[in-house]
């Protein structure tokens, strides 16, 4: 099974990357992105068939390791 779990800032977390790349953006010509914010895809292959058993083990690896539950929200994506 394959898993993608996207990590984001939560809304109201300063972005000091965000910032950086929407300055960038600007710097380059690209005008009109505002509010940038980066984020982090993991992806990764699972031994795992059941999809129940999959998503609870994605969501103690995101607790305790791949996402700080204070400041970041994660999603996860299963596919087969």
């Amino acid at each position: 099974m394959k898993a993608r779990i996207t990590v984001t800032l939560k809304s109201g977390v300063l972005d000091p990357q965000g910032k950086a790349i929407e300055g960038a953006l600007s710097g380059l010509g690209f005008s009109g992105a505002h509010n940038v914010r980066q984020g982090k895809v993991i992806e990764m292959k699972l031994d795992e068939t059941d999809e129940a058993a999959a998503r609870a083990k994605l969501e103690d690896m995101c607790k305790k390791l791949l996402a700080n539950p204070v400041m970041e929200n994660y999603s996860i994506e299963l596919t087969a």
